[in-house]
């Protein structure tokens, strides 16, 4: 009887546990109000006229940095590849949500990447921030036909984005898809986890402020 209980007690628990997971999951499907920005971006970060669409803008440097997003904005990040600069990439993101009280998952894309950014759009975030080299032609392919959804890509870019992508680069990181060429040379050690935190934080700035469909250049 005593082993019986104990296994009655542990199968309790481990239910319990199971319908907390399920809870946990299905409060992205309540509605929530939309992220907005948190202070204002300082002068120079934006053009004086509204950049037109695909246009790299150029920022000044710290031009971001009083903007927040609203707590419990929702965000995906999507990951592929398991090199230093997308490790980097990820930290820095991770670190950033943390801060800032951002309610973050991860779909890691490294099976099937079509799928991994359709999965990643089943859960209707606010924001899919991705980071993985091996993500920008999928994305081509798939963000063009979902222009509700916002996405964020640090250290690389969408050769022909629409208004719903955003990216961000620097010197050393600006990869445009297979057989593109590059606005810099690529450059793995440009990847810092300053120099990434500075790229998601000056990113989500621009979505939040209405600066969609550009590619920030960060330097």
């Amino acid at each position: 009887m005593p082993l019986l209980r104990s296994l009655a007690v542990i199968a309790a628990g481990l239910l319990s546990a199971a319908l907390l997971a399920g809870c946990a999951q299905s409060d992205w499907d309540t509605p929530h109000a939309a992220p907005s920005a948190l202070g204002e971006p300082a002068a120079g970060f934006a053009p004086e006229t509204s950049p037109s669409p695909e246009a790299t803008v150029h920022p000044e440097p710290g031009s971001w940095d009083e903007v927040r997003p609203s707590p419990g904005m929702r965000v995906v990040l999507l990951t592929a590849g398991h090199d230093s600069p997308t490790k980097t990439l990820v930290t820095a993101i991770r670190s950033w949500a943390d801060a800032e009280h951002v309610e973050l998952r991860t779909v890691a894309a490294d099976d099937d990447l079509i799928d991994g950014i359709v999965q990643a759009m089943k859960l209707r975030p606010d924001l899919i921030v991705t980071a993985g080299d091996d993500l920008i032609d999928p994305l081509a392919t798939v963000t063009a036909s979902h222009l509700d959804q916002k996405f964020l890509v640090v250290g690389a870019e969408i050769a022909e984005p629409t208004g719903n992508v955003t990216a961000v680069d620097w010197t050393g990181a600006s990869f445009r898809g297979e057989g593109l060429g590059m606005s810099s040379s690529y450059d793995a050690a440009s990847f810092t986890p300053e120099r990434c935190g500075r790229g998601i934080r000056a990113g989500v700035a621009a979505v939040l402020t209405g600066m969609t469909g550009v590619v920030l250049w960060i330097g």
